[in-house]
């Protein structure tokens, strides 16, 4: 199996922010954001950070809570943020709040927002069980031009990476990650509806002692990046790739010294070159085990083969209901 090593990129600067970083998504050629999901393990809030690799600076912003999410909108200051239960859009000018959606997974306890993506005026997003355990996480559609919320699954347990497909007459298509099942499934999607059919496994990695976590898709849309989260002792995490139509390994991108591998990004670069970014953690890692995983929490780059970039969309504020 082909594979490449990647390099440390960023190391974030205190234990908080290198706890559970999460969901890396770009912003301009070397430019990309991600979310410290919480800072600590008792720490009820996280931040939204943006990091320039010209500059090598990350800036961060604080949020009202423990952020599962955060995507970029047509106002380059403002960013549609899954935290706690709400959807909200942030705006980093003057770090303010606009609930769009509260009340999620409201019949339920010990639940929050974790992974989500737009496509168009809608988020589609789920939750997960803080105790990685029950069947009780929600995966939802935020129609942005009504603002009503559905709930299409009440039966994941960490629901995280996911990604629409646009097949044209052949409809929408949902990848989707439940962590704990180690499956990547794909489900036909009813926007208008609100509906899913019934979920088909493109991938099975039952037999690894890792489980799926973030997930981005390749530029051709032939297949999918996946990162893996090994709580075990490892020398180093993996970040998989696998064709989408036949579910077979492609290539494996290693993190040195950080099992823990969250999510994947492939960012532009200001030269064309297409890297792959990835983002790692060191949650619940016993303090034996970190002398022998130095970079947990780093942030990583790798090279790639891709010549393009994936589709990046942003979320237009003018198609939601009451602006």
């Amino acid at each position: 199996m082909n594979s490449a090593v990647a390099e440390l990129l960023f190391m974030p600067p205190t234990e908080e922010l290198r706890f559970l970083p999460e969901g890396p998504t770009a912003l301009a050629p070397g430019v990309f954001s991600w979310v410290a999901i919480q800072h600590g393990p008792e720490a009820k809030i996280g931040s939204l950070n943006i990091y320039d690799l010209r500059s090598a600076k990350n800036q961060q912003f604080l949020l009202p809570g423990r952020p599962g999410f955060a995507k970029p909108t047509s106002d380059a200051n403002v960013f549609i943020v899954g935290s706690e239960r709400e959807l909200g859009l942030f705006n980093i000018l003057d770090n303010s709040w606009r609930s769009l959606v509260s009340g999620v997974d409201q019949d339920v306890e010990g639940t929050i927002i974790n992974d989500g993506t737009i496509y168009g005026a809608n988020v589609v997003f789920g939750t997960k069980d803080l105790e990685f355990r029950t069947k009780k996480a929600g995966l939802y559609l935020y129609c942005g031009g009504d603002g009503s919320l559905i709930r299409m699954r009440s039966d994941q347990v960490c629901s995280n990476g996911k990604d629409l497909i646009d097949g044209g007459a052949g409809g929408l298509t949902l990848i989707d990650i439940d962590s704990p099942t180690k499956k990547v499934v794909r489900y036909h999607i009813d926007l208008e509806k609100g509906e899913l059919g019934e979920p088909e496994t493109i991938v099975d990695v039952t037999d690894l002692p890792s489980v799926p976590d973030g997930m981005t898709m390749t530029p051709d849309e032939q297949s999918i990046i996946v990162s893996f989260y090994n709580p075990n002792p490892a020398e180093y995490g993996e970040t998989r790739q696998y064709s989408l139509y036949n579910g077979e390994l492609e290539f494996i991108w290693k993190t040195p010294g950080s099992p823990q591998a969250t999510c994947p990004l492939l960012l532009e670069m200001e030269d064309g070159e297409i890297k792959l970014i990835i983002t790692t953690a060191v949650e619940h890692m016993p303090h034996e085990r970190r002398s022998d995983a130095p970079n947990a929490g780093g942030i990583f780059i790798a090279d790639t083969a891709f010549k393009s970039p994936p589709v990046n969309p942003h979320l237009p504020l003018s198609k939601l209901a009451g602006t």
